[in-house]
């Protein structure tokens, strides 16, 4: 069989472009399928944690503000009547400091940064499904390519897919949706605002319905730098009120209770309010199936302790890469199964512990009265919020850690991987 790559990586986000880079890297030829053009619109807070910063120092991205990045030092949380200011922790295995930056350009940051590492890139390419050979296995994909949606065959051993929460080709494989992980839905919009170049990612725990109960979920107020304000809001579907509520609503209606020099209000907006959803706590599994690899938002690793998706894309990106890597040096068939099947594995190992206690958080704060207990008698402890930012962004120290970061260590292992 005639093969157009090692690898076709289907979808240029943070997942598909970290997986490409990485590959690039490894001497692989690489294809890098997009559906859109760059520079293109993608719903997100644009904030990144140490987590995701970690990720973007392992692949030699520039984080400097002369590249276009605004720096945060922590996270500010409001709720229950409190203000409490949380730094980043200092950690040997993270930065202390996290970024913000537009999806508008980040990820053709990351795009272009593969393609300088080797990778080849191909913009408005629609990939319509999966090439099967004989045996049922995947060895390339269909696409629509160009203004003229001419049909295109692409061939390769290997394909990684990591075309978001939509997971088009996964669900062309018949891998579903598990209906036993959460989701959230997240809306956001762009003001022009003094607050542009706040030095603190901003959340906010008090979201209310429409019949002033409290809601699962956090607003945020993101200081992109650049004269504007990332404001929006998450919420997840553990409430009653998940297929109930008008979103875009509720962030007027949120918004219109800020200050008014804020400027978060339909004169200062910079475009319409966009939603999209979040697929948490692995939401799509087996991770590994028939050729494919699930990255990113693709195979539901989105945090569904605290939403953050960017860092976990590229984690699992450079993860499936180098699984990859190690599965194309050996001969086609069982030997490289077998090293493939370890994809899936070290995901459950790296993951499945913690992201199962993050299935019992979002249950638990789906009870507005728990949600509420944490909000009014959590914020004052600072000891307590201090633990409950390391274990909501996943940032301890493994080896050498302080107490708290063993008790967060020690409950991960403890919790079954499922």
């Amino acid at each position: 069989m005639t093969t157009d790559a090692d690898v076709i990586v289907v979808g240029a986000g943070p997942g598909g472009s970290a997986t490409a880079h990485r590959l690039a890297q490894s001497g692989l030829d690489v294809l890098l399928l997009e559906k859109t053009g760059f520079p293109r619109e993608k719903v997100c807070g644009d904030g990144l944690t140490p987590r995701a910063v970690k990720s973007l120092v392992d692949l030699g991205i520039d984080t400097s503000e002369d590249n276009g990045f605004i720096r945060n030092r922590g996270l500010r949380i409001i709720g229950g009547g409190m203000r409490l200011e949380l730094p980043w922790p200092d950690l040997a295995s993270y930065p202390d400091y996290g970024l913000v930056r537009p999806r508008l350009d980040f990820d053709e940051l990351l795009a272009r940064s593969a393609q300088e590492a080797g990778a080849r890139l191909q913009e408005h390419t629609a990939v319509t499904g999966p090439v099967l050979d004989e045996t049922d296995r995947v060895v390339g994909v269909t696409a629509k390519v160009g203004p003229d949606k001419v049909e295109t065959t692409f061939r390769a051993p290997l394909v990684v897919a990591a075309d978001g929460s939509s997971a088009r080709l996964a669900l062309s494989l018949g891998i579903q949706k598990r209906d036993d992980r959460p989701m959230g839905v997240a809306v956001r919009r762009y003001f022009e605002s003094p607050r542009h170049d706040d030095d603190m990612l901003e959340s906010w725990l008090e979201l209310r319905g429409e019949d002033g109960s409290l809601l699962p979920g956090y607003g945020w107020v993101f200081g992109v730098g650049d004269g504007t304000s990332n404001v929006g809001l998450g919420i997840l579907n553990t409430t009653n009120a998940w297929q109930k509520t008008d979103y875009k609503e509720l962030l007027a209606r949120w918004t219109s209770a800020m200050p008014g020099e804020w400027q978060f209000d339909e004169e200062h907006a910079t475009g319409p309010v966009r939603g999209g959803a979040l697929p948490m706590g692995f939401n799509r599994t087996p991770h590994y199936s028939r050729g494919v690899l699930l990255v990113g938002d693709a195979g539901g690793a989105v945090n569904p302790f605290n939403g953050e998706g960017i860092a976990y894309a590229m984690e699992s990106g450079l993860l499936a890469a180098e699984v990859a890597a190690q599965a194309l040096s050996r001969p086609d068939g069982a030997s490289r199964e077998r090293a493939l099947q370890a994809y899936p594995a070290q995901m459950k190992s790296v993951y499945g512990g913690y992201y199962t206690l993050g299935r019992i958080f979002v249950h638990m704060i789906g009870n507005p009265q728990v949600m509420s207990l944490a909000t009014r008698h959590g914020l004052p402890r600072p000891l307590l919020m201090k633990f409950t930012l390391k274990l909501l962004a996943n940032l301890t120290d493994k080896r050498d850690g302080d107490a708290l970061d063993r008790v967060i260590n020690g409950l991960s292992r403890m919790a079954p991987a499922a």
